[in-house]
Parts: structure tokens; C-alpha cells; sequence
């Protein structure tokens, strides 16, 4: 059940690139069934706006400056138990599906879907059903066929992973600071934790894991 009093369903997009943000929020408001489309361009902005506006769903893309998405996923599933989240990235990989997936969020569709698959994916979530496209489904391995990789990756907070992945594409530590907009030793920090978690000595064994599952052939 949808809260607009039109039976329209409220969104939240939230993207950092302006010019997606516009194309998509076009094509949203095309579609009978949505009403208002919010906009934010990062996660910090993105948990204000919730707060605001309280959507009925909230389109999130994962590779964001600042607290990123699976933070974002954490922090408006802390603020509303019930807020429904589709996560809409460029990110078709397994290891990103699962993280956003075990982090509440509802429904994830990748950028190349066809505009179609957005929008059933919006009317499926905003129901309070869970939504896959097809193409990534078959991507997911079950439980038992997970590998030493996946489930030591698993141990790793969305911050860490955020930070795993960033080092593990080649960025230094400073350059990921910047790009978290955190300080320099906090990446250090969380640099240290990785490494026990995955049980690996140097970022170069990182990357090596990074390659294993595939992370490292798209550019975050």
C-alpha cells in the first residue's frame, strides 16, 4: 500500500551524477503509477531527504562519494525498519548483490536493464515484494557454493568494503580518503581490519582477491 493519497508511488533517486539523475526522473514521471520524484546526489543528502520527504521507495546507487551506498542502505534501514530500497548500479557483480541485498535493501537492477525493468522493479518493491532482474539472478551463487573469498568478504562492515574495494582498484590510502571524505588515518584504520578479516599481509594480496571475484573489472 502506497502512502500517496493519489495511490501514486513517491521516489527518492538517488545518484551523484546530475545529468542520470534527470534522465531517469523523466522517464519516472512518465509512468502512471509515480507520483513525486525527490532527488539527492550522495548518502549523507539522501538520509536527509528521507527524512523529509519519506518516499514510498528509494532508488540508490551504490558507487557514491561520501558515505557510499551500502552505508546509505544502513543508515535508512537504522532511521525506518520499513524503508524499501531498489538499488540501481552498474555493478552486476555477485559480491555487490549479496552485500546490498544482506544490507536490507529490496530490489537491485543493474544500469544496463531496459527502462521497463525500472519501473516494474519500483511498482514490485513499493508492494513490498523482492525484485531481481533475471539477468543477475542466474549470477548468485547458493549459500553452499560460496567460496573462502565471499565468505571471509562477508565479515567486512559496508565502510570496510567500500574501502576493500577502493584500495583494491589501485587508489592509495590517501586518495581514498579523499573520495570518503574521511581522514587519512581512519583509512589506515580500517585498511588494518580489512586485512585480518580476509587474512591477507599487503594491499597487493587484496587486489589478487579483488580479480578472484571480479571486482576490479569495473571501475567503482
Amino acid at each position: 500500500m502506497v502512502n500517496d493519497v493519489r495511490d501514486k508511488i513517491s521516489v527518492l533517486l538517488v545518484d551523484d551524477h546530475a545529468v542520470v539523475r534527470a534522465g531517469y526522473k523523466t522517464f519516472l514521471q512518465l509512468a502512471d503509477l509515480v507520483g513525486q520524484v525527490h532527488e539527492a546526489d550522495d548518502g549523507k543528502s539522501a538520509c536527509q531527504a528521507y527524512q523529509t520527504y519519506r518516499p514510498d521507495v528509494v532508488i540508490l546507487d551504490l558507487s557514491m562519494p561520501g558515505i557510499g551506498g551500502l552505508e546509505t542502505i544502513r543508515r535508512l534501514l537504522a532511521y525506518d525498519a520499513l524503508c524499501k530500497i531498489l538499488v540501481f548500479s552498474m555493478h552486476n557483480e555477485a559480491v555487490f548483490i549479496n552485500r546490498a541485498l544482506q544490507a536490507g535493501a529490496k530490489g537491485y537492477i543493474d544500469k544496463s536493464s531496459a527502462p521497463e525493468t525500472l519501473v516494474n522493479a519500483l511498482y514490485r518493491v513499493a508492494q513490498g515484494e523482492l525484485f531481481m532482474a533475471d539477468s543477475l539472478a542466474d549470477t548468485l551463487p547458493d549459500h553452499a557454493d560460496e567460496d573462502t573469498d565471499t565468505l571471509r568478504l562477508n565479515l567486512l562492515s559496508p565502510r570496510e568494503f567500500e574501502v576493500f574495494c577502493l584500495l583494491a582498484s589501485g587508489l592509495t590510502s590517501k586518495d581514498a580518503a579523499e573520495k570518503l571524505f574521511l581522514s587519512n588515518k581512519t583509512i589506515c584504520n580500517h585498511a588494518t581490519s580489512i586485512k585480518e578479516k580476509l587474512a591477507v599481509k599487503s594491499v597487493a594480496e587484496l587486489t589478487l582477491m579483488a580479480a578472484r571475484l571480479g571486482l576490479i573489472t569495473t571501475q567503482l
